[in-house]
């Protein structure tokens, strides 16, 4: 354990993670080429250029005394969606570097990583990346992590990853600040299950951090929570090659594979020790974060319905934040309700269910969770817009509000304060760094933020400004459900919650999508929003009418009034009787409306 080192690299999206872990791959295993971005080990991972799902490499570093170290690099995604799994991976570290990009300086991800760090009590060593940037200004970098961080005695590193300069120093500094892990070998196995996948050949395949004890091929190990027992067939870790390996010693970190094909057999944050001598208490369990949005997914073809259930079965194996139950629609079908970290997290898991299982689905328009309280007392959950109208004698009705960091330019400040209040947010506090370098708090309503809240905020600061936000309580509100109607039949998969102020302007939105989607019938579409069963938009579609007096020339205008009065009772006849067509683009098209 003397010579072990694990530790991660934190940093806000883009400020070139990524690059610096492949060039300490690099300096390290020097015998590997590396061609691409190897910790990138999905293919929408490569082509977004962000990290989603925590990946773990063996480094192998010999210093000039001869010593050697066994550093153990996990990998942490940088996105805002994906804050969960940065907590998780670091959960097996003992140090971390903190990475700022040398021309955008601290951003929100990167206060929020360095606060994830420091609560878990890790070693952080501070690193300023891309220095070699044209657009670089070391300097005032320098002074904004002084401030920010309290960090004036503090040492900071200096290095561009893509060019190489300033790795070594870093990997020195890896091995005298970053403490070794802290276990005892001769205690009886317990071993962190960081992260889970399923392999359709060897079954679940699990990342674990032995904690105390070592862990051998053949070994019987027991999972605790659910006291199921398999037997150990095979350890691998990365280099980043995969190499095979007979034993795991006290500190490590390592791929185990147990055989079995049952998806939810070894949990993720769960503990694992053996069956001869087993440890008596778990290891401290992840904190089990919450989904901040809802939405329903449907296999655009029903008989993939099965098919869909399996992927979340396993994609829900290595994505703990994932969550999903059964759901039944009058319009697309039987589906599942999922809960999701956000909308980039949403998207991902859209993109991995169509190309790693080779499924279409459509999903609803994404929703948050609801606190409802009633004169009985009772406290209702709601994240299903539909249930709304279930609930009786309702004493208040509770929106979710995040707590917002954003850091922009003085420049920008104007607007992006109208862009919050627009939001419904109260600001809570604002605070000026340097001369223009400006950190404003927000309370905002969840809602408001996970549609296009991210996307202003980048386009009012033209991509210099960041935001970080986190739930942060329930606060009473007046919300209101709005039904859409065609024809005067609820379609419940268009229908949403939102804030009263906001009914008539989403209604509108809404309707106004739907309309050139719908093909024209020989009978007038009604669309109707519906809000307290009352009324508050309504369009209709005007039917197709055959010109049935062109034959008619001349003559008495009674002929002409009998025709258009039976062309009419027809009509009325047909409107009772008809079906419409609702295409599948009607669902989609309400997806990227906003709430504004």
């Amino acid at each position: 354990m003397k010579y072990i080192r694990n530790f991660s690299i934190i940093a806000h999206i883009d400020h070139g993670k990524s690059t610096l872990s492949n060039k300490l791959i690099q300096i390290c295993n020097k015998n590997i080429l590396i061609k691409n971005k190897i910790l990138h080990s999905m293919e929408l991972e490569k082509e977004r250029g962000i990290t989603i799902k925590a990946n773990c490499i063996n480094l192998n570093y010999t210093d000039k005394n001869k010593n050697k170290y066994k550093l153990n690099l996990i990998d942490t995604p940088g996105h805002v969606d994906f804050s969960y799994e940065v907590s998780r991976s670091i959960s097996a570290c003992e140090g971390a570097i903190l990475l700022i990009d040398a021309s955008q300086g601290i951003e929100a991800q990167t206060i929020s990583n360095y606060q994830i760090a420091t609560k878990m009590k890790l070693k952080i060593i501070i690193v300023i990346n891309k220095i070699d940037l044209k657009t670089a200004n070391i300097k005032k970098v320098t002074e904004q992590i002084k401030n920010t961080f309290h960090t004036k005695n503090k040492k900071i590193f200096y290095c561009s990853a893509k060019i190489g300069y300033g790795i070594k120093p870093i990997i020195k500094e890896i091995i005298k600040e970053i403490p070794r892990p802290n276990g005892n070998k001769n205690k009886p196995l317990q071993a962190l299950v960081i992260d889970s996948k399923f392999d359709k050949y060897q079954g679940i395949i699990s990342l674990i951090k032995i904690k105390n004890g070592n862990l051998k091929i053949k070994d019987i190990i027991q999972v605790m929570s659910t006291r199921k027992k398999y037997k150990i067939n095979k350890i691998i870790k990365f280099n980043p090659k995969e190499i095979e390996k007979k034993k795991l010693h006290c500190g490590e970190v390592g791929w185990i594979f147990c055989g079995t094909k049952d998806i939810e057999s070894v949990p993720v944050g769960d503990t694992i020790t053996k069956t001869i001598n087993p440890a008596k208490k778990k290891l401290k369990n992840f904190k089990k974060i919450k989904p901040q949005v809802y939405a329903k997914i449907f296999p655009i073809k029903q008989k993939y319905y099965k098919n869909l259930e399996i992927a979340l079965k396993k994609l829900k194996l290595n994505d703990s934040a994932l969550i999903y139950e059964i759901e039944n629609s009058s319009t697309l079908g039987a589906g599942f309700k999922c809960g999701f970290l956000g909308l980039l997290h949403m998207e991902i898991i859209k993109e991995r269910i169509k190309r790693e299982y080779n499924i279409n689905i459509i999903n609803t328009l994404p929703s948050v969770v609801y606190r409802v309280k009633t004169f009985c007392n009772k406290i209702i959950y709601l994240n299903n817009p539909k249930k709304f109208n279930s609930i009786k004698n309702i004493k208040y009705f509770q929106e979710p509000f995040a707590e917002c960091i954003i850091l922009l330019n003085k420049k920008y400040l104007g607007k992006i304060i109208k862009l919050c209040n627009k939001r419904r947010g109260i600001q809570t506090n604002i605070s000026y760094h340097n001369d223009d370098y400006i950190i404003l708090k927000y309370e905002i309503p969840m809602i408001e933020i996970i549609f296009d809240f991210y996307n202003n905020i980048k386009s009012i600061s033209h991509g210099y400004a960041s935001i970080q936000y986190s739930f942060k309580e329930f606060k009473n509100s007046n919300m209101v459900y709005i039904e859409i109607l065609i024809n005067k039949i609820n379609i419940d998969i268009l229908s949403t919650i939102t804030h009263r102020s906001n009914a008539q302007i989403i209604s509108k939105k809404i309707i106004d999508k739907i309309i050139p989607l719908i093909s024209r019938t020989q009978f007038d579409i009604i669309i109707q929003a519906q809000c307290n069963k009352k009324i508050i938009i309504s369009k209709k579609i005007k039917q197709l009418r055959k010109n049935v007096i062109a034959k008619c020339y001349g003559g008495d205008i009674t002929r002409k009034k009998k025709l258009l009065k039976k062309q009419k009772k027809g009509k009325k006849k047909m409107k009772q009787i008809g079906n419409i067509n609702i295409p599948k683009d009607v669902f989609l098209s309400i997806l990227n409306i906003n709430h504004k």
